[in-house]
């Protein structure tokens, strides 16, 4: 095992003492207690579970004797620590974040002090695409401009050629969000791409996107392996974020829908099956349980991946109630999850397979995929296509 010089004062991996065999037996255990009457299987651990985020954010500060450091605030804490030699943060996007201190220490530029709200250089946040190792680079400032950009942008691109695109967002207010509303693009695109199953997600700084990509490939094949879909089934892909479930099962069935509470993420998914040509999918920015009530066709397989409070019980009970033959749900907190499968179970549906997938190693976080299905599906899925102007505007 490696020795992180964090030790005892992040709190970030309250596992980071523990072998890895060890964490994945714990998290079997974990998952379950939760499903008590059924088998939870061996947890899908990774080859190499070291630098698997590349997902960072890191925040700028100086020390007592006014050094520059990029790091993360302690757990239950105001006071942060210098995360350049993280143990599960991408290598290349430690190395950027200590080359911005560098840089910012020679060029001057000021850093951001939180207590007083003065100065500009406050945050970074790095997107690491893990097909092609494209880089998105996102410098938070609190000022009005960033002094030197454009040099500063330079040395970055120059020293790591794999930064693709550079953007500048400005964040004024007191308050612990990293991301201000305002953006503006200095280098590139302003978003990367990755791939998952052969379809190109776009990736840009507002974008849904999970923190491990080895193992988000792992946990979204395990999905659809449990949906086994029909090239006649019609797909529900409920809180789709930027489209990454609902395009992976749109090339297996005969239509997907996906809805999403956030307007953005959405734009993203249309983007997203556009730039692909994935045509039999539908979007919709909408509460997952107000649209399923609105759908004019039943759903063969309804596939949820909520966020950590889970599933509304409106959604469930409508979902319920159209009977669709099997639902897969993908959860960050089996917690919540097995509170729903257990409203589900009473409404009945059975449980037939639960997998735990380790998407964030060396913490006490599981990803838990687990399939139910109705024995008796006694509907008949009545054809329905959204209308013509819809289906249209999205994929221009």
């Amino acid at each position: 095992m490696k020795h992180c010089v964090f030790d005892k004062k992040c709190g970030g991996c309250e596992y980071i003492h523990v072998p890895y065999e060890e964490q994945l037996a714990a998290k079997k255990k974990y998952v379950q207690d939760l499903f008590p009457d059924h088998t939870a299987e061996d947890v899908i651990g990774m080859k190499d579970p070291y630098h698997y985020r590349h997902k960072v954010y890191a925040s700028f500060y100086l020390d007592r004797k006014g050094k520059m450091h990029a790091g993360l605030y302690q757990e239950h804490s105001h006071k942060r620590i210098d995360s350049v030699m993280c143990l599960i943060q991408n290598k290349t996007a430690n190395d950027i974040l200590h080359e911005m201190c560098v840089l910012a220490e020679t060029m001057k530029i000021p850093v951001y002090d939180e207590d007083r709200g003065t100065g500009v250089l406050r945050h970074a946040y790095i997107r690491v695409s893990e097909a092609t190792g494209n880089i998105l680079l996102v410098i938070v400032i609190g000022g009005k401009s960033l002094p030197s950009s454009r040099n500063f942008v330079k040395a970055l691109t120059e020293k790591f050629p794999k930064i693709r695109s550079v953007v500048l967002n400005y964040n004024h207010e007191r308050t612990s969000m990293v991301l201000g509303r305002k953006e503006d693009i200095l280098y590139g695109k302003g978003y990367i791409t990755d791939s998952i199953g052969g379809i190109d997600f776009r990736i840009s700084s507002r974008s849904f996107y999970q923190v491990n990509p080895l193992q988000t490939e792992v946990l979204y094949a395990k999905a659809l392996e449990l949906a086994d879909l029909k090239e006649s089934d019609t797909v529900l892909d409920a809180c789709c974020g930027i489209g990454t479930i609902t395009l992976l099962a749109a090339k297996q069935c005969r239509y997907a829908y996906g809805v999403e509470i956030n307007p953005q993420a959405i734009r993203d998914a249309i983007e997203n099956a556009k730039q692909n040509n994935i045509r039999n999918v539908y979007f919709k920015a909408d509460d997952a349980g107000h649209f399923i009530t609105s759908m004019k066709e039943k759903p063969d397989v309804i596939i949820m991946d909520p966020p950590r409070s889970g599933m509304s019980e409106e959604f469930l009970d409508t979902a319920c109630r159209m009977k669709p033959s099997r639902m897969v749900y993908v959860s960050c907190n089996p917690e919540t999850q097995a509170r729903d499968a257990a409203y589900l179970l009473k409404r009945g549906y059975h449980i037939s397979r639960i997998i735990p997938v380790d998407n964030f190693p060396f913490t006490k976080h599981v990803e838990t995929v687990c399939c139910l299905y109705h024995q008796k599906n006694d509907f008949i899925s009545v054809p329905y296509e959204p209308k013509d102007a819809d289906y249209l505007k999205q994929l221009k």
